[in-house]
This record gives C-alpha cells, sequence and structure tokens, in this order.
C-alpha cells in the first residue's frame, strides 16, 4: 500500500511541475510578444454599416387615343402649310408642351400614312400624309400603335410606305404591323431611367378586309395564344410591358364583355399596361390585379361629329420600379386623366377641357362632369384633372 501511495505522489508532483511549466512558458510568451509587437497600444474597431440594397427608379408616361385624319382634317393642314405640303402641328400647339414633359407618349395612329403617292382619302379608306407622323413627333409622342381596323385601307403598299417611314424614326417604337415576319417577330427592348419596356399593339378588327395570304406579319390581329406567346417572349427581360388594344364596340362609353375577356387574358399573361382604342369615345379606366387598363382614349384628332366624340381621354402616370434583395416590384402612381377636346370649326386644334370656354365649346362645363364620371367609373385610383388646375 505503501508503495501505491509513494507512486501516486510522484505521479502528483510530475503534474505540478508540467503545469508550473507552462505557466511560465505562456508568461514568457506574453511577455516576448507584447514587447514585440507592442499589443496594449493596439486598438481594435469595429464598424457596423447599414447595407440599403434597395433601388428605385421611374419614369413618366402620357397616352392619347385617335389620330383619325379624316379629308377636312387634312385640307386643313394643306391651308397651314400654305397650299405647300401638310402642317399638322398648329393642331397640337396646346398640348405639345405637357407631352413632351413625359419620358413616353403614346398615341393611336388609326389612319395608315400610305403618302401622298398613293393618293390621299378620307372615310371609309383613309390615307394619310406622313406629315401626321411628323407633328406627332414634333409633339414628343415616340409610341405609336399601328393596328387598327384601317390598316389594311391601302392593301400591303399602304402598310409598306408606313413601315418605310416608322423604320426611320429612330426615337420612336411603332408596332403592330411590319413589312416582314423577321420585323415582327424581333424582340426590341428600350429603357428610360433604369426602367427596360416593352411594347405590342393588336387589332381585334379588319372591317372584313384580308391580309394578303401568306403575310400575317402586315397586321397584328389578336389571337390569344398568339398574343401569349409574344407577351413571354417579352416578360422576363422586361420590368414594363405594355399592350395596345383596338378592340370594342363604336360609340359605346363602356367595355363589352369580350374586351373584359381580353384584358383578363392580358393581365394572366402578365402584361404590365393595357391601352384601348376604337370606340372613338372614352371608356373607364381600371386595375384587374395589378395590370392597368384603359379601355378606350376615344379620339384626339377627328372630324367627327357630336361633342362625345371630340372628346378624349389624355392620361397621364408615374412607372415606379422598386428592386429589392433580387427582387423587382413595379407600380402605377399619379395617374391622372386630362380630357381633351377637338375643335372641329376652327382648325382642328387640341384644347386640354381647362382652356375651353363657352365660346369654343357652350356648356363645357357640363360635359366635363359627365366624362369625368365615365373615366374614374371603375377605379377610385384614377383622377381627372380640375377645370381650375
Amino acid at each position: 500500500m505503501k508503495t501505491k501511495k509513494k507512486r501516486k505522489l510522484k505521479k502528483n508532483i510530475r503534474y505540478f511541475f508540467i503545469l508550473i511549466l507552462l505557466v511560465v512558458v505562456a508568461s514568457s510568451l506574453g511577455w516576448y510578444l507584447e514587447r514585440s509587437y507592442n499589443f496594449k497600444n493596439l486598438k481594435v474597431e469595429i464598424s457596423y454599416k447599414t447595407v440599403n440594397t434597395k433601388k428605385e427608379s421611374s419614369l413618366s408616361l402620357v397616352m392619347v387615343g385617335d389620330a383619325l385624319i379624316h379629308g377636312t382634317v387634312y385640307n386643313t393642314a394643306n391651308r397651314y402649310a400654305n397650299y405647300k405640303g401638310y402642317d399638322f402641328k398648329p393642331m397640337l400647339k396646346n398640348v405639345k408642351e405637357f407631352v413632351s414633359q413625359h419620358d413616353l407618349a403614346y398615341y393611336n395612329q388609326e389612319t395608315i400614312l400610305g403618302g401622298v403617292e398613293l393618293g390621299l382619302s378620307t372615310y371609309p379608306m383613309f390615307n394619310s400624309p406622313y406629315e401626321v407622323g411628323d407633328a406627332f413627333l414634333d409633339a414628343g409622342f415616340n409610341l405609336v400603335s399601328l393596328a387598327t381596323n384601317h390598316t389594311l385601307d391601302k392593301g400591303e403598299k399602304g402598310i409598306l410606305n408606313s413601315r418605310s417611314y416608322w423604320d426611320k424614326q429612330t426615337n420612336a417604337l411603332a408596332a403592330g404591323s411590319y413589312s416582314s415576319e423577321e420585323a415582327r417577330d424581333e424582340i426590341i427592348i428600350k429603357e428610360v431611367n433604369g426602367i427596360k419596356y416593352g411594347f405590342l399593339s393588336y387589332t381585334t378588327l379588319t372591317n372584313g378586309l384580308k391580309i394578303p395570304a401568306g403575310k400575317d406579319y402586315l397586321l397584328n390581329v389578336y389571337d390569344k395564344e398568339k398574343a401569349k406567346a409574344d407577351v413571354l417572349k417579352y416578360r422576363d427581360k422586361v420590368d414594363l410591358l405594355i399592350v395596345a388594344m383596338h378592340w370594342g364596340v363604336e360609340y359605346v362609353t363602356y367595355p363589352t364583355a369580350a374586351q373584359k375577356e381580353i384584358a383578363r387574358d392580358l393581365a394572366s399573361f402578365g402584361v404590365d399596361l393595357i391601352i384601348g382604342t376604337h370606340p372613338h369615345v372614352i371608356e373607364p379606366v381600371e386595375f384587374i390585379d395589378d395590370t392597368l387598363v384603359v379601355y378606350s382614349l376615344g379620339n384626339f384628332v377627328s372630324s367627327q361629329v357630336g361633342v362625345e366624340r371630340l372628346t378624349g381621354l389624355m392620361l397621364s402616370l408615374d412607372v415606379k420600379k422598386e428592386a429589392y434583395h433580387g427582387k423587382t416590384k413595379l407600380s402605377f402612381d399619379n395617374i391622372e386623366g386630362t380630357l381633351i377636346f377637338t375643335d372641329r370649326n376652327n382648325g382642328y386644334i387640341v384644347y386640354p377641357y381647362q382652356m375651353l370656354n363657352n365660346n369654343i365649346l357652350n356648356g363645357y362645363k357640363s360635359y366635363y362632369d359627365k366624362y369625368s364620371k365615365v373615366v374614374t367609373a371603375y377605379s377610385n385610383k384614377v383622377t381627372v384633372r380640375s377645370l381650375e388646375a
């Protein structure tokens, strides 16, 4: 037993000396490091910064309805040009400043710009001079819909002339009618203020006129599956996707069941903004989930008879893009309509209702009230600019 106790004592003593040795070595090492590197004077600062990955960008957009160029309209433009060509710019002088302030400005070229070489013509088979486009470009318009029920009025030659004109306008994007299948299938993506956008255009009507066999590219006639395929080609490449629709029933101030069905389909495909024309009168604006639908902007410039056909809607809004943690959200803000009136009796000059008086349009205030209610009938997110603004 004594031998075992001695062995245990020796073992404990050995552990004790090893521990003492470790303490001495550690102390010596600390002293050496302190002298060599002066750790006492070393200050370690930890900085915490908040990284904000949220990015915001926006663009402004304005839209108007039909440029419906009757014979009396282009004859007046001829007079403005002192009978040497055609000048439509005076007709747009009252809206030019407002339109040109926007990043994107849309209008519907109802009548084909086939040029004087094909012979100008009026209702029911229209053909308009190129100077119509010149005036709208001068006023700041840069999105143009070419798919209407009058696109085929001058046949293939009219469309080729039209596309030749629009293809030269590098600052404008025209859609809905093309000179080749390759041009129709080309994916064109533009960008403003960091927001990428695409633009498509379709018509549901051709006035019974037939597209030449094998040349469907000449006019985008709406087909649900074709439109879906077109939308999907753009959807993951752009932030904002706009579709112009020529649809509905003329002179009816509410959307038809067919319009609503198409709007729902386009919304489900992922379209952000649907801009409607053809009824020649104003129809309401509404949201389908996050998709903004403008059923009809009415006429912009025309010689049609009746206040409701001479009153149109100029709708402006801000497109806002928010990018956060790899996700993008698009929204529409400041959606405001301005009612406009074409004075067909005095030079086809377009007036915002704020510039009207009873000499230009007798009872204009009552018409303002009437059409304002049409615009806002489906949504409280849309306002109409007051007459005093």
